[in-house]
This record gives structure tokens, C-alpha cells and sequence, in this order.
């Protein structure tokens, strides 16, 4: 995904194309289109890839995949107060201060989505 800009030239599309990647272009006026989609891949480079080898395409896809899920079912968002994007379910205030936390490992360990037990 690219914002139109003239450093993406007729070059930068023919090689995506050729590599089998779907080159998008953020719609006119839309300045907030692209700041969405660097932000993911900013994160997604930072809190993931510079951390694990990748071994080849479908590897890298997996990896993808799941840091997906994990940012937006789990990871929490400064820009929205702290909270997760897609809760699997809203706490009520009685059951958030009891019972136990259990830790799943997301990515091999990389990071953990924290639950509290049944």
C-alpha cells in the first residue's frame, strides 16, 4: 500500500507485480488511510520481525497471521485508552480484581496475551 507519492514510480509497480505482491493505493484525500497501514507495519516490524528469523514465504505468512490476531485481539492501544481493538469479551467489574491470570505465549514466547482463569 502506497500513498501515490512520486518516489513509487511505474519501477517500484512492475517489480511488486512481478513478485506476486498487489500493489494498493490509498484513495485521494485520505491522509489517515496511510498513517492506519504504516502504523500496523511499524509495529509489525518493531514488536515482531526484527526479532525472529524467517525461514521462507509461507513462514512468513504464519508469522503474519498471528501477530494479526495477537494486535488486535490482544495487544493493548494507547490511542484507545489502553483497551483492545477486538475484545473476545468485556470484563464486568466483579470478576476483572479476582481469580488467577494465566499467560498464553504468542509467537514461540515473543509476547503473551494474559487471561483470567474459569
Amino acid at each position: 500500500m502506497h500513498d501515490r507519492g512520486s518516489n513509487y514510480g511505474e519501477t517500484f509497480t512492475h517489480v511488486a507485480v512481478t513478485t506476486g505482491i498487489t500493489v494498493l493505493k490509498t484513495p485521494y484525500r485520505a491522509p489517515k488511510a496511510n498513517a492506519i497501514c504504516e502504523r500496523f507495519i511499524g509495529s509489525l516490524r518493531r514488536e515482531c520481525l526484527d526479532h525472529m528469523p524467517i525461514l521462507n514465504p509461507a513462514h512468513l505468512h504464519r508469522i503474519v497471521i498471528e501477530y494479526t490476531a495477537y494486535f488486535n485481539r490482544a495487544r493493548p492501544h494507547q490511542g484507545i485508552r489502553q483497551r483492545i481493538p477486538e475484545p473476545d469479551v468485556i470484563p464486568s467489574l466483579e470478576t476483572a480484581s479476582s481469580g488467577r491470570i494465566i499467560s498464553h505465549p504468542v509467537l514461540a514466547g515473543l509476547h503473551h496475551d494474559y487471561h483470567q482463569a474459569a
